[in-house]
């Protein structure tokens, strides 16, 4: 098996990626798919964590723009990670990986709670860390929350796990002349206002020189390649090689 190219890596993955083609709820295929990936990973020896989001069962910010108080509304969409978050864990523990799930919210019958010193303990012991109900703050997105994971646990790279190849400069899903960056500075993505991540996540990574990779986690080998170096997705990062 070739060499890692990283020591360890943070997971962002979309809660709608969980829904398969459903459009909502939790697709056992479709989790099932994305553990085997992350067992695939972990058995390289690559230390992992993982944040998901919870839009395959509830959006914050939808609910708030339909009339719903957006502190409440937020609440109830890190809820919906945590669902999420013990669905990867049942199927991951089935496969024979040890896993814990850290929540920033306190549930003690569920998750532990978020203690930075003991998701590295976890990962040093080779446990894949799934972090949930975000930052346990409202008008923070999951992004956000899987940027500041990343820097706590002093991650080598976010991979940001989509249903589409990479950055487009259009909608693909709309647009069929859309074309896919091979990599991006994240000034360009402010400034071009692509929708890679919030722009507060943006920053936080800029700001902290912490690499991002944008891929279509649902081709099933795509994560492994990765992590050996292969060139899959679109590279953002805080200065662009020509």
């Amino acid at each position: 098996m070739p060499e890692a190219k990283y020591h360890r890596v943070l997971l962002k993955v979309s809660g709608e990626v969980l829904a398969g083609d459903g459009g909502f709820g939790i697709r056992p295929a479709a989790i099932n798919a994305i553990a085997e990936q992350i067992k695939e990973v972990a058995s390289m020896g690559i230390e992992t964590a993982v944040v998901i989001g919870g839009g395959n069962i509830f959006r914050g910010i939808a609910g708030s723009a339909e009339g719903m108080e957006r502190s409440s509304a937020d609440y109830m969409g890190m809820l919906a990670t945590v669902l999420n978050a013990l669905a990867l864990q049942n199927i991951l523990e089935q496969k024979g990986v040890y896993t814990r799930v850290q929540s920033a919210i306190e549930m003690k019958e569920l998750a532990e709670g978020y203690i930075r010193r003991k998701a590295i303990r976890h990962l040093e012991k080779k446990r894949v860390v799934i972090f949930a109900a975000g930052t346990g703050n409202p008008y923070f997105s999951t992004d956000t929350a899987a940027v500041l994971r990343a820097m706590e646990i002093n991650a080598d790279v976010i991979l940001k796990g989509t249903k589409v190849d990479g950055v487009f400069d259009k909608d693909p899903m709309k647009d069929p002349t859309a074309k896919m960056f091979s990599e991006l500075s994240y000034l360009e993505v402010i400034a071009r206002e692509l929708k890679v991540m919030d722009s507060t996540a943006v920053t936080l990574c800029m700001d902290n020189n912490l690499p991002l990779i944008v891929f279509n986690i649902k081709e099933k080998e795509n994560i492994r390649k990765l992590m050996t170096g292969e060139k899959i997705g679109t590279l953002v990062r805080k200065t662009q090689t020509k």
